[in-house]
C-alpha cells in the first residue's frame, strides 16, 4: 500500500473536502436480490447524486486543487458523459469555466445534461481515447487544467471516499462488486476497503466487448469492439496508475455479456424500482452470472450511475420481456380463407395468451399463393405458459414457430 500513487490519508482528505457538496449515499440491503443470487447484498446507491453519478465525487476533490490562476483560465475534460457531468457541474458551482469533450455517440441524455450544468461542449472522436487528444489540444491553445476521468491521483482518492462509507454503513461487507472502466473508481475503492479491511474482496467487472483491464492484468488480447449497454466503462486503455493499484489490490476482474447486462438493469426496475445505466449494472450481472464464487458472502454494489435513455430502458426492458417467454413473436403458417385468424385468436384465448400485435403477409413469402404466413406477437405469463400455448396451437394443427 505504501509503494501505491494513492494512500489511505488522501481519500480520508478528500472524503473531508467533498463532504457537504457531494451526497453520502445510501447503502441498503437488497433482500430480494439477495435471496435470488443466494448471498447477502447491499446497494450502495450512487445513481441518486445530483448528477446521477460517482463521478462527481473525484472532480469536486480535482477541482478543489486548483490554484486561484488556473481557477481563472477554466478546466476541459474527456467523457461519455457521467465525468463531464460531475465536473460541468461543480466547475460551475465554483465559478470555473468548463470544456467537455464529448465522443460522437454519447447519449443524448448525457450531452444535454452536461451542457444544462453550464459546460461548453465540444463532440469528436467515437471513444473518450479519440477524445482525448481534442481534449489535450484545446486544453494547451487555452491554457486549461485537464480534469482526467481516472489517471489522477486526487480523481482516485474522490472515488475512494465510495468505499469508506460502504464500510462504515456495513462492516460486515466482505466482498466488493465494482464496474471498471478507466479503473478510477476501483482504485480508490481498493486502496480505502482495503486499508479498513485488509481480508475484504475486491472484484472488478468490465464489459466483455472492452476488456482492457482484464487484457492489461491478465496478459491477454481480447477484442474490443462494438456498441456496449455500458459505454460508460467502454475504455479501451485503462490509466497507468489505476493498471498499478489494480494490480496490486484487485482479487478478481470478470467480464459479462450484453444480455447479461440487460438482465441486470431490468432487475433493478423490477425489483429495486431504481433506474440504473449500463454501467452502474455489471456488478450484478457479475453475481447472478457467478453464483457459486458469492455464495454465502456478504457483497456490496456500486451502482455507479443513472443517466441512461429513456428510449433505452423500453427496449431493454421489452427484450428482457422476451428472454423470459413473456413477449413472443410467432410465425404460423395458415390457409388464406375468412375465420382462420378467428380460429387461431381463440385458441389464444383459450391458453391465455394475449395477443399484442398481428400481421398477415402474403406477398413476400415462399408460401404457396392460397396461404398466408400469419405474425403474432403474444403475452405469456412466463416460459412454462409460453411452452403451454405452443403445445395447445400444435395439437390444434397448427405449427407455431418463435422467431
Amino acid at each position: 500500500m505504501d509503494k501505491l500513487p494513492v494512500k489511505p490519508d488522501d481519500i480520508e482528505s478528500a472524503a473531508k473536502i467533498i463532504g457537504g457538496a457531494v451526497i453520502a449515499t445510501a447503502c441498503n440491503e437488497s433482500r430480494t436480490l439477495g435471496g435470488i443470487c443466494g448471498c447477502r447484498i447491499w446497494l450502495k446507491f450512487e445513481n441518486l447524486q445530483f448528477t446521477a453519478s460517482f463521478k462527481e465525487r473525484g472532480a469536486l476533490n480535482r477541482l478543489s486543487a486548483l490554484s486561484t490562476e488556473e481557477r481563472k483560465r477554466g478546466v476541459i475534460a474527456m467523457s461519455a458523459g457521467n465525468h463531464a457531468q460531475g465536473v460541468a457541474y461543480h466547475a460551475k458551482r465554483l465559478g470555473i469555466p468548463a470544456t467537455i469533450v464529448m465522443p460522437v455517440g454519447t447519449p443524448m441524455v448525457k450531452v444535454e445534461n452536461t451542457r444544462r450544468h453550464g459546460a461548453s461542449i465540444i463532440l469528436a472522436g467515437h471513444t473518450v481515447e479519440e477524445a482525448g487528444p481534442v481534449a489535450l489540444d484545446h486544453g494547451e491553445a487555452h491554457g486549461m487544467t485537464l480534469i482526467h476521468p481516472y489517471d489522477d491521483p486526487l480523481i482516485i482518492a474522490g472515488q475512494g471516499t465510495i468505499g469508506l462509507e460502504m464500510l462504515h454503513a456495513v462492516p460486515a461487507l466482505d466482498t466488493l462488486v465494482v464496474p471498471i472502466g478507466g479503473g478510477g473508481l476501483i482504485s480508490g475503492i481498493a486502496i480505502a476497503a482495503k486499508a479498513l479491511k485488509p481480508d475484504i474482496r475486491i472484484i472488478g467487472v468490465e464489459a466483455g466487448l472492452y476488456p482492457s483491464m482484464y487484457n492489461a492484468i491478465r496478459g491477454e488480447h481480447l477484442p474490443m469492439r462494438g456498441d456496449t449497454l455500458a459505454e460508460g466503462i467502454a475504455v479501451k486503455s485503462p490509466g497507468k496508475l489505476t493498471t498499478e493499484i489494480v494490480r496490486a489490490l484487485v482479487d478478481e476482474i470478470l467480464l459479462v455479456t450484453e444480455a447479461e447486462i440487460e438482465s441486470a438493469v431490468a432487475a433493478f426496475i423490477n425489483i429495486e424500482k431504481t433506474v440504473v445505466e449500463g454501467a452502474g449494472a455489471v456488478g450484478l450481472a457479475a453475481v447472478q452470472a457467478n453464483r457459486p464464487l458469492f455464495a454465502g458472502r456478504n457483497v456490496g454494489l456500486v451502482l455507479t450511475g443513472g443517466n441512461i435513455d429513456t428510449r433505452l430502458i423500453a427496449s431493454v426492458l421489452t427484450r428482457e420481456l422476451a428472454r423470459e417467454g413473456r413477449l413472443t413473436q410467432l410465425s404460423l403458417d395458415i390457409v388464406d380463407r375468412p375465420g382462420q385468424l378467428a380460429a387461431v385468436a381463440a385458441l389464444l384465448a383459450e391458453a391465455g395468451a394475449n395477443i399484442i400485435e398481428v400481421s398477415h403477409q402474403r406477398t413476400f413469402s415462399d408460401l404457396p399463393a392460397k396461404a398466408t404466413l400469419l405474425q403474432l406477437v403474444i403475452e405469456t405469463r412466463d416460459r412454462a405458459h409460453l411452452d403451454d400455448v405452443l403445445a395447445k396451437l400444435s395439437a390444434a394443427g397448427l405449427d407455431a414457430r418463435c422467431d
